[in-house]
């Protein structure tokens, strides 16, 4: 694997992003500087109220990419969401989604992540109707939109990828999340198949594992690293893992 299959997300500096110790203007620079990697994963809040075009001219500045956006909305999780059986709940979770689908392909940013909220497993139609809305919406913008394996959902990946094949939506396999080895082995089996552009790395100790079912998947595209120890994930994914 080369450095620029590899991206940084602003998750694995949330704390100082959350405290002020760093601003989304400086990130481009200093992840180029200090990583040499030149593909970004901005997760939502981190936006704040940054000025975006400011954010356009340091990204061409330092020869760097947005490739994702997780469109992380505090109203909206561990709630029904996409997944409600009252339409006008989740046609409310659509409006806020697809506003950030708008603002990505404003920003030239070619995928987001939204969260399915918490799936009825007894019927997957109400999530997979709102997936089917927003895969429109987003491929009407040229915005891929793709499911993680984020919060109560991943204990779940079988309906997960149902779902993902039913309505249409891209697979964000993420290492972690899953709630004990035997759920991560077969979720990431049956998610990276279905993944197209990205996926989240974190330092986990079966990490060569996690790789090579992203390899023999075919997965094509970008290990955007999640973890606090950004060049540990990074060294893990040159040696392969």
């Amino acid at each position: 694997m080369t450095l620029d299959r590899i991206c940084v997300s602003t998750w694995a500096f949330h704390t100082q992003f959350e405290n002020g110790e760093i601003r989304l203007l400086d990130f481009p620079e200093m992840i180029a500087d200090r990583y040499g990697v030149h593909n970004l994963e901005i997760v939502a809040p981190h936006f704040g109220d940054t000025d975006e075009a400011a954010l356009r001219q340091r990204l061409a500045r330092t020869k760097s990419r947005m490739v994702n956006i997780p469109i992380d909305i505090k109203e909206l999780w561990e709630t029904p969401s996409l997944s409600s059986p009252d339409p006008a709940v989740r046609e409310h979770a659509i409006g806020l989604y697809s506003a950030w689908i708008d603002r990505a392909a404003a920003l030239g940013v070619p995928s987001v992540r939204c969260d399915p909220g918490l799936l009825n497993l007894l019927d997957l139609a109400p999530t997979i109707a709102s997936y089917r809305k927003l895969v429109e919406y987003g491929a009407a913008r040229k915005v891929e939109v793709s499911v993680e394996n984020h919060g109560s959902a991943s204990a779940h990946p079988e309906q997960l990828a149902e779902v993902l094949r039913q309505s249409g939506a891209a697979a964000l396999p993420d290492f972690g999340n899953f709630p004990d080895e035997g759920t991560r082995e077969r979720g990431l089996r049956l998610l990276f198949p279905l993944a197209k552009s990205i996926c989240h790395a974190k330092l986990l100790k079966n990490m060569r594992n996690c790789v090579e079912i992203a390899q023999i998947s075919g997965f094509s595209g970008v290990f955007s690293v999640e973890s606090a120890d950004v060049q540990g994930v990074i060294d893990g994914l040159l040696s392969g893992a």
